[in-house]
């Protein structure tokens, strides 16, 4: 395993050649699914005075501390949501209020309407409440000056809702990187093309281009580049100012894979190309400038695995992002496995709950050309480098795909 490179080594090298783009100030209904680059402060409290959290009336403690059934107060005054009261809460008085409304002064707790009986001037209250009951403080959610989302916050629709509540009609969010993607091979026909037996169509750069979009990125299609390192290069210089370069297929040892000979005629430096992984052994990365440049297996499961443990991160960090690895959790594999301990395995994997415990198998066949194998997946099952064995039972590592429940 001396000429290959571990994953983690290679995902660091990866991660250090990445610097966040810049911002770009968007509307509220463009954010959701950016990363905010900007912390966002709150310029007031949330409330912004006690309000009441429950339909009834507003009364002192003091005047229902004692028998309820003894209890009758004198109503001074409605308030409905959306209005200021205008009377003081004094001895024996009460005032209506809606969920809400503002808490008069003088009152210091609520007592629900289903608790009381009312005339339109006066309440009967049936049930004691302790002091300061069904009233939210001013501040109890938000505080003026509190940072309330950092930068790199990913804006999912509670977010959204928080930047609404605070005003905030625009926001700065981080660019999202431009991703060219570029599948090679002569055996490749587009979606568009006709084609015969011997060729198949280009299912890579559509899969790639899928899984930039959900990683926050915009994918530019540059086509299929033939077996020849003059439409190679062509090919690649269309997309070299784009901010990632991923190329799938011809980054094996065949007679026909070009990649890394084109990429360092067009100036780039190579930093790994084998890594120790499976499936997704070939694969290249380096820069071209400042442009990203990834070279992928050409099997679709091989070019869609390497993809989330490299290139996926990578766009994250590039969007902005703090979190730039999908959720692992722990379950309990269901199948016999073996192999030799000088590859991470990647198994696709099935997860489900069972009796509170998390189970996973395999979705069957794992050949490196079975796509299925991946839109069956809910998740990755990590098997790690030093592993040989595993039996039912077996407590492993799974990367949650998005969607498994």
């Amino acid at each position: 395993m001396s000429d290959l490179t571990r994953l983690e080594d290679a995902l660091q090298t990866v991660l250090a050649a990445v610097s966040v783009l810049g911002a770009e100030k968007v509307g509220l209904l463009d954010a959701p699914g950016r990363v905010l680059a900007e912390d966002i402060i709150a310029e007031r409290d949330h409330p912004p005075w006690d309000n009441s959290a429950m339909d009834g009336f507003a009364v002192r403690h003091e005047d229902i501390a004692r028998d309820p059934a003894q209890i009758v107060l004198t109503i001074i005054e409605n308030v409905p949501a959306g209005t200021v009261p205008a009377k003081v809460v004094g001895k024996g008085e009460a005032v209506r209020i809606m969920t809400g409304a503002p808490i008069p002064a003088g009152a210091d707790t609520v007592l629900k309407v289903e608790d009381t009986a009312q005339t339109p001037t006066s309440v009967t209250v049936f049930k004691n409440e302790p002091k300061g009951a069904y009233i939210r403080p001013q501040g109890g959610d938000v505080r003026k000056g509190d940072c309330i989302m950092p930068r790199g916050t990913i804006i999912r629709p509670a977010e959204a809702a928080m930047l609404a509540m605070l005003a905030k009609s625009f926001v700065f969010v981080s660019q999202r990187p431009r991703v060219a993607i570029l599948s090679t091979g002569d055996e490749l026909a587009d979606l568009d093309e006709r084609c015969g037996e011997e060729k198949i169509v280009n299912a890579n750069s559509y899969g790639i281009a899928a899984a930039v979009q959900e990683a926050g990125g915009l994918p530019m299609l540059l086509g299929i580049a033939r077996d020849n390192p003059e439409d190679l290069k062509a090919k690649i210089s269309r997309g070299r100012h784009a901010d990632v370069l991923v190329l799938s297929g011809g980054v094996s040892m065949g007679e026909y894979d070009f990649t890394k000979p084109v990429l360092q005629e067009l100036g780039g430096e190579m930093h790994f190309w084998k890594l120790a992984i499976r499936p997704g052994q070939p694969v290249a990365f380096g820069t071209i400038g400042r442009t990203l440049a990834f070279g992928l297996p050409g099997n679709p499961v091989s070019s869609l695995v390497t993809f989330e443990q490299l290139v996926r991160p990578a766009i994250l960090k590039l969007c902005g992002s703090q979190v730039l690895t999908r959720p692992v959790v722990r379950a309990r594999f269901q199948e016999t496995f073996s192999k030799r301990p000088d590859r991470r395995h990647f198994l696709r994997g099935i997860l489900w709950m069972e009796n509170g415990t998390l189970m996973v198998r395999t979705t069957g066949s794992q050949g490196s050309g079975i796509l299925t194998s991946m839109v069956k997946a809910n998740g990755l099952i990590d098997i790690p480098v030093e592993a040989e064995t595993l039996k039912p039972g077996d407590v492993v590592n799974v990367q949650v795909l998005g969607g498994w429940c």
